[in-house]
């Protein structure tokens, strides 16, 4: 499965982005998809994911509220709106997809993108 991210880029405080990701020649409407992010020196974190199994949500606490992942009406994209950045959320931004993700880390994904770079900053 060959994944690729879109829609990173340069935005002020407050402002919103919409990356996207789109799988190559595979539908993923019955896979687990999730969005992660990285900064040097960290680790991986998962910030929002779609089940596999049931198609639960989850997001990690410091996006709640600003972040929404969702499916696209093409069976093979999913994206992540984010809303009210913050400079804490520069980072590199990956999508990646599982048949189950049981839950929202790098090593229950098994498929991933390239980064796509989010640059919040005045």
């Amino acid at each position: 499965v060959q994944l690729q991210a879109f829609g990173g880029g340069l935005v002020q405080p407050g402002g919103s982005l919409r990356p996207s990701c789109a799988a190559s020649e595979f539908r993923l409407d019955y896979y687990a998809v999730g969005w992660f992010r990285q900064t040097p020196g960290k680790e991986r974190e998962g910030i929002s994911c779609i089940s596999g199994r049931d198609g639960t949500i989850y997001y990690t606490d410091s996006v709640k509220g600003r972040f929404t992942i969702s499916r696209g009406s093409a069976q093979n994209t999913f994206y992540l709106q984010m809303n009210s950045l913050r400079p804490d959320d520069t980072a590199v931004y990956y999508c990646a997809t599982d048949r189950w993700g049981e839950r929202c880390t790098p090593a229950d994904f098994e498929f991933w993108g390239q980064g796509t770079l989010v640059t919040v900053s005045s």
